[in-house]
């Protein structure tokens, strides 16, 4: 059996002030902006530069207890995490875009990894990962 997780619903205030953040500060590629008549909303996806596995559906709150996770996916916690094939090369492009990061640069026993808010204060990791962490070989092989 093979089964795959394609997308991640992200609450987001307004279509195009999110598709301005991932697009053009964080450098995503907008795969998809379709409105959908039937339903009155658009269907936004993003995807990471290159990346072929998850991508992010942005998912406009339509509902007022909706409003209340935009930001607070996770309850706080890291809900995203970025991995880049250079880190240093990322978090200084970054940091010159204006990301905010609330945690700087570490190195752990897995790679090297800084906390970042999202426009809407989701955290989110930008990480490199090391070559022989277990990941890092899955990540190969869809490419």
């Amino acid at each position: 059996m093979k089964q795959d997780v394609v997308h991640i619903a992200l609450v987001v205030r307004d279509y195009d002030e999110a598709i301005d953040f991932y697009v053009n500060k964080l450098k995503f590629e907008l795969l998809e902006d379709t409105y959908q008549p039937e339903q009155d909303k658009r269907w936004v996806v993003v995807s990471p530069p290159g990346s072929k596995g998850v991508t992010l559906l942005l998912a406009k709150a339509s509902k007022p207890e909706q409003m209340d996770f935009i930001g607070h996916q996770a309850g706080g916690r890291v809900f995203l995490f970025l991995n880049t094939d250079d880190f240093w090369r990322d978090y200084e492009r970054m940091l010159a875009e204006g990301i905010h990061f609330i945690r700087p640069p570490a190195e752990q026993e897995y790679g090297i990894v800084a906390v970042f808010e999202d426009l809407y204060g989701n955290l989110w990791d930008l990480l490199q990962l090391k070559d022989d962490h277990p990941i890092s070989s899955r990540l190969k092989a869809l490419t």
